[in-house]
């Protein structure tokens, strides 16, 4: 079994991976400044959990913090994905120097397969070459869309109080939702696989649902109607970066506004089809299955409660 550190530890999407990790038999340092990193939740498996706060921009902070480790998750937080190269680049510099066996990158977002700047993806292709310039062994997911985000505040409450699924999406966007702990599975089969060293991979879930497939499976989960109703890319970047309260400047609160709502306008209507994703020559490298957006919502609690959230990815 491996010791893992988990940048991130406390995000929705870096607490998916420690409960996989751990489920797995393997020991994690999560690494988060948060008091109370996981908001309660309780681990099933064998594997042990030590917490340590992280800086990433900080190189002795960095070096601490993967030192010792078998492996290293990264995932960039959602209000700092403008840093993702610079970021990306230091922990793979850092993971090498530790002698890390094999950093994994999460990049939260599709990864396109030819070069330019489509809509923000294409920090993507440069963050990840410098990663193999670092000579740190890794592997990179391009995961495009989470079912989890249904769980967050701007999407939560308004599904289970009103019957409303909202989303920056158009009617007719296809997109293949993926759950976090889906992602967290492919990151763990990466961890010592030398066919996957230097390899990078789009992934997304089983099915390509647009958004009346999203409400009809949310409809009969929740045993009362849940309808569709499509939202402004740029409310949808208010209600985002809302989510996170005072933790964000006047700045970063409009920066991030104006990043969700150019993200959206491309996903909604760029012919690359960036939440769409071919997993059939995908799954063929890859021992478990995928769970599908009904089995996800299966085992979700959609009550109302007063239970702490992340506030985002």
């Amino acid at each position: 079994m491996a010791l893992v550190a988990v940048f991130g530890a406390s995000g929705r999407q870096g607490l998916a991976q420690v409960r996989q990790l751990v489920k797995a038999g393997h020991d994690v340092r999560a690494l988060s400044r948060a008091e109370d990193p996981f908001y309660g939740e309780q681990f099933e498996g064998s594997g042990k959990i030590d917490v340590q706060p992280a800086d990433v921009a900080d190189d002795e902070s960095l070096r601490r913090a993967v030192q010792g480790v078998d492996a290293v998750f990264y995932t960039h937080p959602v209000n700092e994905a403008p840093s993702r190269v610079e970021w990306v680049e230091r922990v793979g510099r850092a993971s090498a120097d530790a002698g890390v066996g094999r950093m994994v990158w999460n990049t939260s977002m599709w990864i396109p397969d030819r070069p330019g700047d489509p809509g923000r993806y294409g920090m993507n292709t440069t963050a990840i070459n410098r990663l193999w310039r670092t000579g740190c062994p890794a592997t990179v997911f391009g995961s495009v869309l989470f079912m989890d985000n249904l769980l967050t505040g701007w999407a939560f409450e308004s599904i289970v109080r009103d019957g409303i699924y909202t989303y920056p999406h158009n009617p007719f966007l296809q997109a293949n939702w993926i759950s976090l702990d889906d992602v967290a599975r492919f990151m763990i089969e990466a961890i010592d696989r030398p066919d996957l060293e230097g390899a990078w991979l789009n992934i997304g879930g089983p099915e390509r649902l647009v958004p009346d497939d999203v409400a009809r499976i949310l409809t009969e989960t929740l045993g009362r109607p849940v309808r569709f109703v499509p939202r402004f890319p740029r409310e949808f970047g208010e209600a985002l970066a809302d989510a996170f309260g005072d933790k964000l400047s006047p700045e970063a609160h409009a920066a991030m506004v104006k990043r969700m709502e150019d993200f959206y306008i491309y996903n909604n209507f760029a012919g690359t089809r960036p939440f769409c994703v071919d997993m059939e020559p995908v799954m063929s490298r890859f021992s478990f299955q995928l769970e599908t957006m009904r089995e996800w919502a299966a085992r979700q609690d959609w009550r109302l409660t007063n239970k702490p959230r992340p506030p985002g990815g």
